[in-house]
């Protein structure tokens, strides 16, 4: 009986609102009724996206070894605490503060004054939330390709450090709408990046990048010869949870950065679905005929190639656009992940490939495949395929550019400051040993289990 009354009441309740609606429009209240759809609907965008830090965790984890999870786990919690309050201290004055010759917003601190924000009527709590998980992704992505060797203290360092200025910075030049990648045009072609290949996942990638580079590949990644050897993860179920929970929460990441409840959402959901599809289908076809078998974290993160390559251009591109970009981004993760091992950069999960290389994909992308007939409003042109002419294309890789030198310089100045004073990377034997039991004192499945640290 409580759970019929309790469907009754919840069927009721929806009927009443429902009615409501028309009866709100009719008194002048249809914008007020838009106004809290807005809302609503961008803090469930944002929910979504908080749950991406669980996938990040899942993938990371299941890619690299046993004795390392619970350090995989830590590295991903500390992101979002750290990350939520140094976002909330310094981060989004500087992203969206008041303007400050283009660079840095310079007040609103403490989520105190004024802020620049899209769409009409979302409040500032609405907005904040919504970014701060975004900030989040940006510098989790970086844990993956730093894993099985960083101090967690230097890592607590570089996760306050991204969160509060470098990637702050990146936001502010683009999505503050007076900043130095909003104000840039070529004839009537902008820069565009719907919802962040480029000023969330190439952020996160390029740090990544720098981190592998100044840490140096794990103990044994190589041979006497350079060559790399396979160091494979422990869980694929890990992997494949992490893909899919990843994937939801996209749905959050692309339709929820149209900052409305309108009819682009269902566009943007459409596209990141065929994108990620596509991604995953090109990157296991190509991995299975390079190897002979299907690599399945390497389709995996062929899907998420195909979501952060449709990113940028979720908004704007069509869905047969979507479909090809997603395919050739997992084209790209496979061939650019091989390279990354030949030049010795060490990256367990392919966090450089996935998020660097084909975030500047994406971005690209845009200036081959948007249709500016019907886009969202701020794209000013259509691509090379669509009659656009090369002016979108070449502006979009001048933001890459610019985008690349800011983060591969602050924190290349962070991790090599870091490196000369508090140290960067753990001791051999603690390598060997397992982070979890040197940097947390307790292995990530505990002194009972059959499963191996090794």
């Amino acid at each position: 009986m409580k759970r019929k009354f309790g469907i009754g009441a919840l069927i009721a309740a929806v009927t009443v609102l429902i009615g409501a609606v028309p009866a709100a429009a009719q008194d002048g209240g249809a914008e007020a009724v838009q106004v809290v759809l807005d809302n609503l609907w961008v803090f469930i965008a944002g929910i979504l996206v908080f749950l991406m830090q669980a996938g990040f965790g899942m993938v990371e984890a299941g890619m690299t070894r046993a004795k390392n999870v619970g350090n995989i786990m830590a590295k991903n919690l500390a992101d979002m605490c750290i990350g939520a309050l140094a976002f909330f201290a310094f981060g989004y004055g500087i992203a969206f503060g008041t303007d400050g010759a283009s660079l840095i917003g310079t007040d609103g601190f403490f989520l105190s004054g004024t802020f620049t924000t899209f769409g009409d009527g979302l409040s500032t709590p609405t907005f904040f939330f919504f970014q701060v998980v975004f900030a989040a992704t940006a510098v989790t992505i970086a844990s993956g390709a730093m894993a099985e060797r960083t101090k967690f203290t230097a890592y607590l360092v570089f996760s306050f450090f991204m969160t509060a200025l470098i990637y702050p910075v990146v936001v502010h030049s683009f999505w503050h709408g007076d900043g130095l990648l909003s104000d840039l045009k070529i004839g009537d072609a902008r820069f565009g990046d719907f919802a962040g290949s480029t000023i969330v996942h190439s952020t996160g990638g390029w740090a990544a990048l720098m981190g592998a580079i100044f840490l140096g590949p794990r103990i044994g990644k190589y041979d006497e010869n350079g060559n790399p050897r396979a160091m494979p993860g422990h869980n694929i179920a890990f992997v494949v949870l992490g893909v899919f929970i990843l994937w939801f929460g996209w749905f959050g990441f692309n339709p929820g950065s149209e900052l409305a409840a309108d009819d682009f959402v269902m566009r943007a959901a459409v596209t990141t679905l065929l994108a990620a599809a596509a991604g995953g289908v090109t990157a296991g076809t190509v991995i299975w005929r390079k190897a002979g078998k299907l690599d399945v974290a390497m389709t995996g993160n062929g899907v998420l190639a195909g979501l952060v390559g449709i990113t940028a251009g979720t908004g704007t591109m069509n869905p047969l656009g979507a479909v090809v970009t997603g395919a050739i981004a997992g084209v790209i993760v496979v061939y650019s992940v091989l390279f990354f091992d030949r030049v010795r950069i060490d990256d367990p999960v392919g966090a450089i490939s996935v998020h660097g290389v084909c975030g500047v994909w994406g971005t690209l992308a845009v200036g081959l495949f948007s249709r500016y007939d019907d886009a969202f409003v701020g794209q000013d042109n259509a691509g090379l395929f669509y009659g656009g002419g090369i002016d979108q294309l070449v502006v979009q890789l001048i933001g890459v550019v610019l985008v690349f030198v800011w983060v591969t310089v602050t924190t290349g100045i962070l991790f090599a400051v870091m490196k000369k004073t508090m140290g960067l990377r753990v001791s051999r034997e603690e390598e060997i040993g397992g982070l979890d039991l040197h940097e947390h004192g307790v292995p990530g499945y505990g002194p009972d289990t059959s499963v191996s640290v090794g």
